[in-house]
């Protein structure tokens, strides 16, 4: 799922391309794409984009007619920036916003079409898509330790949650709590005011270093490469790779569709945290720790 540094950059480039132009086509391929019905889609048509903003994980755009369509990739959308003769296939795309020659053309790869365009007809309504939680980048020390205790949940699940803390997913949130030395599933009703300090930290600084590389790779261009899976990740994606710091085999836990990844050494004390479906297969044999895994490899 595109995060805050992949659409902070969506961002960026989108407002030199489409903001004073303007939108004379908006061309609907999928009929669940649109999520309202009112104002009608087609009053947008002929209005110049006045401004391009992220919203969390949303990313808004603004006309003129105090009009403001608002996108949500979800986990598998993406832009392409290209022709609006040559949209992609029926397949994957959605929706394209066609300035001219040019066109913004929404996709998403999958079947499960999740990804949402909502219209909305003035900006008192736009409020209503504005995300709850803090924004990890602007939050002070203070409003983040009340963020991260408002509930009890792990840390993973608190940071991934748009209710508390806005714009960070799995992948982000399994590279902060690494360079925390975080366990993800530590409970956040309990963790000391040091560590919370220390995961404001390692927010700010994650998700502002990779919006500086991400903006590096793009250089003038456009994203063509957003991906929860980068080079350069401490931890996300690289089971049994070794961890930067420490060079232990990096671990996961699995759940549903989506992976947790940490580094038992720096996170957990050399703890190794139950995968779900093996742990349950294994029983009394699954290694808790990593002493006890080097035991069965010897």
């Amino acid at each position: 799922m595109p995060e805050l540094p992949d659409i902070t950059v969506y961002v960026e480039r989108l407002a030199p391309r489409l903001v004073g132009a303007t939108l004379t086509r908006l061309r609907l391929i999928s009929p669940f794409f649109l999520r309202t019905v009112s104002p009608p889609w087609q009053s947008v048509q002929g209005e110049a984009f006045t401004a391009i903003a992220r919203l969390g994980k949303r990313i808004v755009f603004s006309l003129t007619g105090d009009r403001h369509l608002v996108v949500h990739l979800m986990r598998l959308g993406r832009l392409q920036w290209g022709s609006a003769a040559k949209a992609p296939g029926r397949k994957v795309l959605l929706a394209s916003f066609e300035v001219g020659p040019d066109a913004l053309h929404v996709i998403e790869i999958g079947p499960k079409k999740r990804a949402s365009l909502h219209l909305v007809g003035n900006s008192a309504e736009l409020e209503a898509f504005r995300p709850t939680g803090v924004d990890p980048l602007e939050a002070t020390l203070e409003a983040f330790a009340a963020a991260i205790r408002r509930e009890n949940h792990t840390l993973k699940r608190t940071l991934t949650d748009q209710r508390l803390i806005s714009g960070i997913g799995n992948a982000y949130s399994d590279e902060i709590l690494h360079a925390a030395r975080l366990s993800p599933v530590a409970l956040s009703s309990r963790v000391s005011d040091e560590q919370i300090a220390a995961l404001h930290i390692a927010t700010r600084e994650v998700l502002t270093s990779w919006t500086a590389r991400l903006r590096a790779e793009v250089g003038e261009g456009f994203p063509t490469k957003v991906t929860a899976f980068r080079e350069g990740m401490a931890v996300h994606g690289r089971f049994r790779q070794p961890c930067p710091v420490c060079g232990t085999s990096v671990e996961r836990i699995v759940y549903a569709d989506r992976e947790t990844n940490y580094c038992a050494r720096c996170q957990t004390g050399g703890r190794r945290l139950a995968d779900r479906a093996l742990s349950r297969l294994l029983g009394e044999d699954w290694p808790k720790t990593l002493d006890e895994l080097e035991a069965v490899g010897r």
